[in-house]
């Protein structure tokens, strides 16, 4: 975990550009992780039992979406730490689980900047909008949504 001392500085608005691309990550989806995650928060057959899931319209154990959201996050904050950061996110929309997640599956992130938008109320922060989309190891997207990041503005 990072320290409140070697956080990464803040990722000024004038930044980013609209069409800008970042792609990161490399998350191992393990069976293990899998069951562990289902067992305190999503407990359906699916992602519990490797028999009886292949039974399932997934033909085998899968990770739950919210764990698919979750295992993104830890990339999202894993490249601030490397990029810099945000002041959070209020919140996202259009969430999509396209197609499941299994054990041995790579996932890794792009995000494309869609939008800037300067906020009306506070001219101290903008906000970024970005589509993100979570890929496996075979590029085949596997989870998609459009996220809303604060960031501060310069002071001009």
């Amino acid at each position: 975990m990072t320290s409140a001392a070697k956080q990464p500085p803040f990722i000024p608005f004038e930044s980013f550009e609209i069409g800008q691309i970042q792609n990161f990550g490399a998350y191992e989806v393990t069976k293990e992780e899998i069951i562990e995650f289902a067992s305190k928060y999503d407990a359906q057959f699916f992602h519990l039992d490797e028999e009886a899931a292949k039974q399932s319209l997934f033909g085998g154990l899968c990770a739950s979406g919210w764990h698919t959201c979750s295992m993104t996050m830890a990339m999202l904050v894993e490249n601030m730490d490397k990029t810099g950061r945000g002041l959070g996110s209020p919140g996202l929309d259009e969430l999509r689980w396209l197609k499941p997640v299994f054990p041995g599956d790579i996932l890794s992130v792009q995000m494309e900047v869609m939008d800037l938008l300067p906020s009306k109320s506070r001219p101290t922060i903008g906000f970024v909008v970005n589509k993100v989309t979570v890929s496996n190891q075979k590029d085949e997207p596997v989870m998609s949504f459009v996220s809303k990041g604060i960031f501060p503005r310069s002071q001009s």
